[in-house]
């Protein structure tokens, strides 16, 4: 298998895929021998916690025995997310996104190379995740590569069945939860979240060539691709928007239920994830649903106030 590395060592014409990895932090290349389990997970966990700082916040409530763990499966969504997303080629990232599936296979296999598979493996072992909760998320970034468009909004969540779900099974798994009903609420909370996001990026999205607005409520509101181009924020979208957001809205409440179904401790980050994308709807809401050529985003006084919720929720 070619590694990043190796691509990165030969020179490249622009015009090339490969031109794509350069945009890539080096220490995501794929290493000829396989390091430590210490030396991997070290590298997981300053993985998680210089590229999120709310992760860093949400594993204070964590159980000890399970930051590793998170942090092994967060470095793996991270690198995976940044294949599809910042490499700028779509060409380039299906093609890494090919290798990075070789080594999931790998790590399954148990001959993995890269230090996120190499300390994925021994979270997959102990809580036996199966592959496809893992290889789901990148048949999503792949998607990201070919289409740009949705026509309904069955059509979203068929991304975000992909995109956002399995990261809360993910987390149900770790935490010891493998039931249909508890991953079903997940899948709820999981595509608010989503939808959350795309709502809070609409511009930043569509500066990427993609559009997340289901392309039937563009029509019924009668909002052009022409208004996103010009950011226009016309009567029309904001409508549209007013709309969208009530739609997500009803999804988080869907999978609130889920919070008193769960362990104190995995329950109180449910809580905050779930309250913190409640924010961000908020914030459109704030903004009149204006969100053209403005990224809505929750104040560090109001994300304070989230995570001191949170942990009186723990002493009590």
């Amino acid at each position: 298998m070619t590694s990043i590395a190796s691509s990165e060592s030969r020179p490249v014409p622009a015009s090339s895929p490969l031109a794509g990895w350069a945009k890539l932090p080096p220490e995501y290349a794929i290493p000829p021998l396989a390091p430590s389990l210490e030396q991997s997970r070290a590298y997981c966990e300053r993985l998680a916690r210089s590229h999120y700082e709310n992760f860093s916040v949400a594993s204070w409530f964590l159980p000890a025995r399970l930051r590793q763990h998170f942090f092994n499966v967060y470095a793996y969504c991270r690198i995976s997310d940044d294949l599809g997303d910042e490499v700028g080629n779509p060409a380039a990232s299906l093609l890494l996104l090919d290798q990075w599936q070789r080594e999931l296979d790998a790590c399954y296999a148990g001959s993995p190379r890269h230090p996120v598979f190499v300390a994925l493996a021994e979270t997959v072992r102990k809580f036996e995740i199966p592959q496809h909760e893992f290889s789901d998320l990148l048949a999503a970034f792949r998607q990201d590569q070919t289409i740009t468009r949705y026509q309904t909004f069955d059509d979203l969540l068929g991304y975000c069945r992909n995109s956002a779900n399995p990261v809360g099974h993910l987390v149900l798994y770790l935490c010891g939860y493998r039931d249909a009903e508890r991953q079903k609420l997940s899948d709820y909370t999981c595509t608010a979240l989503q939808l959350a996001n795309f709502w809070q990026d609409v511009s930043v999205d569509y500066e990427k060539g993609r559009i997340y607005l289901p392309l039937e409520s563009l029509r019924r509101f009668g909002v052009t691709e022409e208004d996103l181009t010009a950011n226009r924020n016309t009567h029309a979208f904001c409508e549209m928007m007013r709309y969208e957001v009530a739609r997500a809205r009803e999804w988080f409440e869907r999978g609130l239920p889920l919070v008193s179904k769960v362990e104190k401790e995995l329950a109180i980050d449910l809580e905050l994830f779930t309250r913190g994308g409640q924010e961000i709807l908020n914030a459109i809401e704030k903004l009149g649903y204006a969100v053209l050529g403005r990224r809505p985003s929750i104040s560090k006084s109001r994300k304070l106030v989230l995570v001191a919720r949170a942990a009186l929720g723990k002493l009590l």
